[in-house]
């Protein structure tokens, strides 16, 4: 696999062999053919996942380990180039399928090892049909330009290549010329095009390629009819387009199985043909993919490897696709469609986040020439959860900007140069352009503070603009849902690692950080009046905001006048709950910053502030104190920006011992508590409350 590509073994691995070889035949980066899996029918795979998890970075690889051993075509579909068309061509002559086929043939036509370039007859003719329904009023160098380039898809690269060549221009010359005549434009253009295959020199394959369109429905065997109908099916638009599509996808399936046909093809290439089609939930995704699964369920076979990625999971089209974790198709994949349904013949592959010891090789290749702290890595995973890309771009920072940057909240913020054409930018700025959708990131920074649609409501009525209502919060959660971001009960941005990103974002927009403290008070509001201090599961949403403030006086008299009568559990959740509380370095009383790196929680979790604090009258000073500083020593602890301090958890361990002592009924969970938690925090994983089945999420009561 690629230098920083690492915890994705199960699909090249070469012994025994991992999913692509099995599907391919070859061995990844080798002119070495391996069995194959699916001799017969094969899978049009798709890795799903959300943003950040990797699936373009594979497609990558698999391009790179295929190319020049066998013909390989990639695509995104977020590329621009699939989005309009250019050169002054119509719409009713262009749709991202037809652009992505022509584009994906280019590249299979390549000659590989062993072995020529393949043509395109069958696809070459459909397209030109097809573009020739756009040139009604178009100048004969636009029609020579395109015509040019698709024709270029019938040209071999055997040693007749010069007159393939001036064939090729011959007939370009001829359909310019007869569609620039006074007969019908598209049957001048498709009996010019047609009239190449009946020169005495086209071999007997391209022969058969051209009655190939004699099929086309309705076309009454007569090869230059079908195109027509092909040409007015596409500038119809709609379901009749969809139709011709399907068409052209299987002209160039028709032409791939044709030159695999034979002894001599079937010896010279091993291996079958790659196409990856990444982003395949954008255009022209859905149709090339739906072409294909409904033609293979209707047993039109074919032997070309598809693999796409997908952003999310969940498309309607998709509903009985076979869906298989990564490591179950390690060694195989145990994939049998079912006759009745096309979407079965697609195999969902999830790619799973990445493990710490991936993360401690991510790291240690990128800043092989940098001293690191021997925490950082393990603290990147707890940020990350794993992202591929969030650990990629902090091992950048690590690698640029370290040893002067002290903790991860540094390494977001310092600047960042991805490529040398680009300048540096700060580290989550590069991170959010990737993980969210750039049209709602303003909301989201917002949002992001919020722990579900109600409050999110709150915010968006406070913060955002006055047409950004309770139905497009909605919309925008469902969005990051079908977007592959996990949901979390008590956040509205289930994803921790980018609500962390947004809310750094939202900390740093202005120079006050004034957008910072109104969301926080707007929710501090929200739940002072929604909520009533006895209810544990309601109190500590108001205090979660409080402490992100950095007002902990009333989070501290909570937690010490409830903690000799709540439940243990309850109390522990509230605890952790309230210390999640996003921190960023101290501010004076005007939202001022004191220094960057005043980060005043240790010195108060270790006990170096209690001389200055006034205890309340009445109360239980030793009681108070103790929760005041194992509050604070929660709180930095369990921060994903900062790297956790071993004396914190010394003093952690130490305080929850003394609560146990205070409490005979919670003894036992307070003691496993004072070892988990430091445990925990030092291996970069979420504090577990003891005894529970199922640790519910910080939001959840």
């Amino acid at each position: 696999m690629g230098r920083r590509l690492h915890g994705r073994g199960a699909l090249f691995d070469t012994d025994p062999a991992g999913l692509a070889p099995r599907l391919v035949g070859l061995r990844p980066h080798q002119h070495r053919a391996t069995p194959v899996e699916h001799p017969k029918e094969l899978p049009f795979v798709l890795l799903t996942g959300g943003r950040g998890l990797g699936k373009s970075a594979v497609l990558g690889e698999l391009r790179d380990a295929y190319k020049g051993h066998t013909p390989v075509a990639s695509i995104d579909c977020e590329d621009v180039q699939f989005a309009r068309p250019t050169g002054g061509r119509p719409l009713e002559a262009w749709s991202p399928v037809s652009q992505a086929l022509l584009v994906v043939a280019e590249q299979l036509a390549e000659p590989v090892t062993g072995a020529g370039r393949i043509t395109f007859p069958r696809l070459m003719s459909g397209l030109v049909a097809v573009a020739a329904g756009g040139w009604d009023d178009a100048d004969s160098e636009r029609i020579r330009r395109e015509v040019e380039r698709i024709l270029l898809l019938n040209e071999g690269g055997s040693w007749v290549a010069g007159f393939a060549g001036r064939m090729a221009g011959r007939v370009t010359a001829n359909v310019v010329s007869a569609v620039s005549g006074t007969g019908p434009l598209v049957a001048s253009a498709i009996e010019a095009t047609l009239e190449s295959f009946s020169d005495s020199f086209v071999n007997r394959r391209q022969q058969r390629a051209s009655a190939w369109w004699r099929a086309y429905p309705n076309a009454g065997a007569d090869a230059r009819r079908g195109l027509m109908l092909l040409s007015g099916h596409f500038r119809a638009g709609g379901t009749s387009r969809e139709h011709a599509e399907r068409y052209l996808v299987r002209a160039l399936l028709a032409d791939l199985t044709d030159a695999y046909a034979g002894m001599l093809p079937r010896m010279q290439r091993l291996g079958r043909p790659v196409v990856l089609v990444d982003n395949a939930h954008r255009a022209p995704g859905p149709g090339l993919v739906d072409a294909i699964l409904r033609d293979r369920a209707e047993g039109i076979a074919d032997q070309v490897v598809f693999v796409g990625g997908l952003r999310g999971t969940d498309r309607p089209v998709l509903r009985n696709a076979v869906r298989r974790t990564l490591a179950e198709v390690a060694r195989r994949s145990d994939w049998v469609p079912d006759p009745a349904s096309p979407s079965s013949r697609a195999l969902l592959v999830a790619l799973p986040p990445l493990n710490p010891d991936d993360t401690l090789h991510l790291v240690g290749a990128a800043c092989a020439e940098v001293p690191v702290p021997p925490q950082l890595p393990y603290a990147t995973h707890r940020l990350t959860g794993g992202n591929p890309l969030g650990i990629v771009h902090l091992a950048d920072s690590a690698a640029q900007n370290l040893p002067g940057a002290a903790s991860l909240g540094e390494l977001l913020t310092a600047d960042v140069r991805l490529d040398d054409d680009r300048d540096a930018r700060p580290t989550y700025l590069e991170l959010l352009d990737r993980l969210v959708p750039a049209d709602r990131l303003d909301e989201l920074t917002v949002l992001a503070a919020a722990h579900d649609h109600d409050s999110a409501c709150a915010l968006a009525e406070a913060l955002l603009p006055d047409d950004f209502g309770p139905a497009d919060v909605r919309a925008l959660q469902t969005r990051l849902v079908a977007e592959g971001l996990v949901e979390a009960p008590g956040r509205f941005v289930g994803d921790s690692f980018v609500r962390t990103l947004l809310l750094l974002r939202l900390h740093h927009r202005d120079a006050d950080h004034g957008q910072w403290r109104q969301a926080h008070e707007t929710l501090i509001r929200y739940y002072a009046h929604a909520a009533d201090d006895d209810d544990p599961a309601r109190a500590r949403y108001r205090l979660h905001h409080e402490l992100a403030l950095g007002r902990s006086e009333s989070a501290v008299a909570y937690l010490r006048d409830s903690f000799p009568t709540l439940d243990i559990r309850v109390w522990l959740r509230s605890l952790r709950f309230i210390a999640s509380a996003p921190y960023f370095h101290a501010h004076d009383a005007e939202g001022h910053d004191f220094a960057a790196r005043d980060d005043r929680r240790a010195a108060i979790a270790l006990g170096r502030t209690d001389a200055e604090q006034v205890v309340p009258q009445g109360g239980d000073a030793v009681l108070h104190l103790r929760i005041r500083r194992l509050l604070h020593a929660v709180w930095q602890l369990t921060d994903p920006l900062a790297l956790p301090d071993p004396k914190v958890c010394d003093r952690l361990r130490f305080e929850l011992e003394q609560l146990s002592n205070l409490r005979p009924a919670g003894n036992a969970l307070l003691w496993r508590a004072s070892r988990d938690w430091p445990e925990d925090a030092l291996a970069g994983r979420p504090l577990r409350v003891p005894d529970d089945d199922e640790d519910e999420p910080d939001g959840e009561a």
